[in-house]
């Protein structure tokens, strides 16, 4: 056989060894751009300052958290490469109803635990599914980072995420379409002297959000400050519509039980209320000034002599 005969039969070997053409969508492809990530990155990276300084201060003992790397993959292809077991925490995005999954070792988890019950941190090696105790726990640890991934993205995207539920099997985790893309952020999580690796999902088409530019936001604060400064406006004229019950009435008296039920017509209760004193004006039980009483025409008024301190 010829050195071309050989190359030849070489090619033909390996073309068929390649797989069938795979289809690329091009409304979602699986690639970030450099401005996109970047703005991305800097969330993630400040999402894990946030996350240490919590766990340190919830665990008493010193935490680091690391943003690894990110990645743009589909959901199949994310799961594929979870260990099974582990600690799958689905969260949910309250605005969009979408959800993400934040992902550590079991191990991990326990020493958490045992930090938080005032242990050493060794923790339990096996790979086992968390008692409700432990859960408890764990879950609350969790809400808590994702109060703070809320805070780091406001800028960005508004993220109000909270934990649905805690699995261990990522096969039977359906958190989106296995063809979606998502966003995956890895870290070192390192407590004490251990130390392991976690991920974060969240959807793509929730995350890639457009840059705007400056004239853009510019405008948009002006337009949020015209929208304030209506509602506030049309919030005052509503208020000061409003009907409200005003009552005068004299000082309250205390008196006996036996006084109240042995009432009958033509009895005297003495109000002592001195005659020279104002009545008070009082509306839901809050004294808002004080009026001499009087007439208007045929009908009694009262003529505002004081008003307190707190509406002046």
């Amino acid at each position: 056989m010829t050195s071309f005969e050989s190359s030849a039969a070489s090619a033909q070997h390996t073309r068929g060894r390649m797989s069938e053409p795979q289809s690329y969508d091009f409304r979602r492809p699986l690639t970030l751009g450099r401005d996109t990530a970047r703005r991305l990155e800097m969330g993630f990276e400040r999402f894990a300052r946030m996350w240490a300084t919590q766990l340190s201060s919830r665990l008493r003992e010193p935490c680091s958290v690391v943003h690894d790397g990110l990645s743009l993959r589909t959901y199949d292809d994310y799961v594929s490469t979870l260990p099974n077991p582990t600690v799958l925490v689905l969260c949910q995005v309250d605005a969009t109803r979408q959800a993400g999954m934040a992902q550590f070792p079991i191990p991990c988890a326990l020493v958490w635990v045992d930090y938080m019950f005032g242990g050493s941190g060794l923790g339990d090696e096996r790979e086992r599914e968390l008692t409700d105790i432990e859960l408890v726990v764990v879950r609350d640890l969790m809400q808590r980072a994702l109060d703070d991934l809320s805070y780091s993205f406001s800028s960005l995207v508004p993220l109000a995420v909270t934990v649905r539920s805690v699995q261990y099997n990522p096969q039977f985790v359906q958190a989106t379409s296995a063809a979606d893309p998502v966003i995956v952020a890895s870290f070192t999580l390192a407590v004490g002297q251990r130390s392991d690796t976690a991920t974060l999902m969240m959807p793509a088409d929730l995350m890639l959000v457009e840059p705007t530019s400056d004239d853009m936001d510019a405008d948009r604060a002006a337009d949020l400050a015209r929208t304030r400064r209506v509602a506030r406006e049309r919030l005052e004229h509503l208020v000061q519509s409003v009907p409200v019950d005003v009552a005068v009435q004299f000082a309250p008296v205390v008196v006996h039980p036996r006084d109240v039920v042995g009432l009958c017509v033509g009895d005297v209760l003495p109000l002592e209320h001195p005659a020279t004193r104002p009545l008070d004006v009082v509306v839901d039980g809050v004294v808002l000034a004080h009026a001499a009483a009087g007439s208007h025409g045929s009908r009694l008024a009262c003529q505002i002599v004081s008003v307190e301190e707190c509406l002046s």
